[in-house]
């Protein structure tokens, strides 16, 4: 393929970052900027332009999919034989061609070791999740921090158990490894870094083999992985490198936008190149992501629109979270209705804790849904309370579950420092015993009735398909025609636990991320205090919305006498009893705004029943005899 052919279909931007086939090379790549488009390009044309050798380039990503699709892509090119490997599969590949001592065994996940270990632990530390564990310890990895020097490296950082503790946690999984003769992802990193340090004739062996690299994703890069690369090139500058610091969210792991950014500083010759030009959103998206973009510092970065006009992206305010989880189910319904694929639509939470009132809420009325990475009965919680549950017969189901979570460590008050992890444990647990004291008022209700419960509430029909749930650091990478951006909160987006600007910095970026996901559909919404961001995004504070007829107040005090009188406890009475009997949550029935307005309201026949928010032609036909029943009994009773 001649270099006329490659670089066809590229705009300006991509075709002066693929033309320059020597380095160094810094590309800003903005998010949908066609980036992984723009690289296969520049190393197939750094083939077919006799530069380098395909065998000479070295182009490192960041996950063996990636790695596998940057192949194909360049094969599809006619650049056989490039080497595309993530940075751990390339120092296991230089450790076993270029050293005479075998790395060891390796450790795929070092959860099961520090799981051991954790439970030799005092006291409640014990159920600490053993992946806020290895977090905590390949952060330190990732800085070349030992655990002799650990406690004397944490600064200001809180891990997820006493920093004495962790210190042991740490020296015994090092122990563990190397009685058993294991080695970690981390520890290929350092080992192919103490090879190239000591040993000059394995650095020229590799050297003489390698002549170009690039990296993609250069922002998530660590220290220790730019310990290596230096190491790779040496004196040589034959370097692309790719990334958005607009996008740098795993700060928590050692990553460092500054390497990225520091490139025209290290190389001063180095051409730069900003990737503007946006393929995947619509102005109106892009358009409210750009106004936070120049909060995010680094780079200046303004994406331009290549796709026509969408809809203007939803910002709502609520006075109750289940208002707000029914309007977004309502809101999915209606882009499916409008032809939008289940699999198209996405609701992202900063934490996992948050994804289980969306699957119970998708769950009740039959939508199909897919939790990427821990959906509620998988997560560590359930899946270890669930297993003590072991006689469906036993009544008084709420004791049974609030003894068995005491047992496995639930926190009256969780307190600050735990780890993220841990966080979503204790939530899990506390959400269970609420759920088991929910379906267990009079201490009746047997073990094999809650399991029911649970499988009836969180278990989707949808087959590995459906409306995606998943984290925001999960989402990086991924597009969809509509996305949900809900809790959009003080406490939830920044996480209360980011207090310092760097840490809050972050979680401006991870928004800037969540909203750089959507193709075409945009909804944004809040229910508790709003997010500093939606302020940031110039998104004014709107009321919450009102039923028809009812006072343009903020709910208040007055809307909870209602709710509380005699027709309005009537009204919630059988709501109750009505969700028990369909298995779904109250909201789900009807949201308290319907309540109000049908106490404010007072319909007495099917067709004055229709006229209220929230009753639709399915909902008239399902409840409405039952509902006129309960407002005609109200005889003395006044609101």
């Amino acid at each position: 393929m001649d270099a006329e052919q490659i670089l066809a279909g590229l705009n300006p931007e991509q075709r002066r970052a693929a033309e320059a086939v020597r380095g160094p090379v810094c590309i800003l790549a903005g998010a949908g900027s066609g980036k992984t488009t723009t690289v296969t390009r520049r190393i197939a044309l750094q083939v077919a332009s006799g530069a380098f050798g395909p065998e000479q380039i070295l182009a490192v990503t960041f996950t063996e999919k990636a790695a596998g699709e940057l192949k194909g892509r360049l094969a599809a090119l006619g650049a056989h034989g490039v080497v595309a490997r993530t940075f751990h599969a390339a120092a296991l590949a230089q450790l076993r061609g270029l050293s005479d001592r075998a790395p060891g065994r390796i450790l795929s996940s070092k959860v099961p070791v520090l799981r051991e270990i954790a439970n030799r632990l005092p006291g409640a530390y014990r159920f600490r999740p053993a992946m806020d564990l290895a977090s905590e310890i390949e952060w330190a990895k990732a800085r070349r921090i030992g655990p002799a020097a650990y406690e004397g490296a944490l600064g200001d950082r809180k891990p997820p158990i006493p920093a004495d503790l962790m210190a042991r946690v740490y020296a015994q999984f090092e122990r563990v490894k190397a009685e058993q003769g294991l080695v970690d992802f981390d520890d290929m990193l350092e080992l192919t870094v103490r090879m190239f340090e000591e040993d000059p004739s394995a650095c020229a062996r590799f050297r003489e083999r390698y002549r170009a690299f690039t990296v993609d994703e250069y922002q998530d890069v660590n220290e220790l992985q730019q310990t290596l690369l230096e190491l790779w090139l040496g004196d040589r500058d034959d370097l692309c490198v790719v990334g958005d610091d607009h996008q740098a969210i795993y700060a928590f792991t050692g990553a460092s936008a500054d390497h990225l950014l520091g490139v025209p500083r290290r190389y001063p010759h180095a051409i730069v190149v900003k990737l503007e030009e946006n393929h995947r959103s619509t102005p109106q998206v892009l358009a409210l992501a750009n106004r936070l973009a120049p909060m995010l510092g680094g780079s200046e970065m303004r994406l331009r629109a290549v796709r026509p006009a969408g809809p203007e992206p939803v910002t709502r305010a609520f006075a109750e979270r289940t208002d707000e989880i029914a309007f977004v189910v309502a809101r999915l319904q209606a882009a499916a209705a409008e032809g939008i694929p289940w699999e198209e639509m996405a609701i992202l939470y900063r934490t996992n804790a948050r994804s289980e009132d969306y699957e119970e809420a998708l769950a009740a009325v039959g939508v199909p849904y897919q939790v990427r990475g821990g959906a509620f009965l998988a997560r560590p919680a359930a899946k270890r309370l669930l297993r003590v549950l072991r006689d469906p017969a036993r009544a008084g189901v709420a004791g049974v579950v609030r003894e068995a979570a005491l047992a496995d460590g639930l926190l009256d008050e969780p307190g600050e420092g735990l780890g993220e992890q841990e966080e979503t444990r204790q939530a899990d647990l506390a959400r269970l015993v609420r759920l088991a004291e929910a379906i267990d008022p009079d201490g009746s209700a047997t073990v094999g009735e809650f399991l029911e419960d649970l499988e009836g509430r969180f278990r989707s029909d949808g087959d590995g398909r459906g409306v995606q749930l998943l984290t925001y650091h999960r989402s990086k990478g991924l597009e969809f025609e509509a996305v949900f951006l809900p809790r959009l909160e003080e406490g939830d987006l920044p996480v209360r636990q980011a207090k310092e600007d760097d840490a809050v910095g972050e979680e401006r970026r991870l928004l800037y991320v969540g909203l750089t996901r959507a193709k075409r559909v945009l909804v944004l919404t809040w229910a508790g205090k709003r997010s500093r961001f939606l302020t940031e995004l110039g998104i004014v504070t709107a009321p919450p919305p009102r039923p028809a007829g009812a006072s343009t107040a903020a709910r208040s005090d007055g809307d909870r006498e209602l709710l509380d009188s005699p027709l309005g406890t009537a009204l919630r009475t059988w709501r109750l009893a009505r969700a028990r009997l369909d298995a779904v949550p109250a909201y789900v029935v009807f949201p308290d705004r319907t309540l109000l307005e049908l106490v404010q309201q007072r319909p007495s026949t099917l067709g004055e029943l229709a006229g209220i928010s929230g009753i639709g032609p399915g909902k008239l036909e399902r409840y409405g005899a039952e509902v006129l029943d309960v407002l005609a009994g109200r005889v003395g009773a006044s609101a």
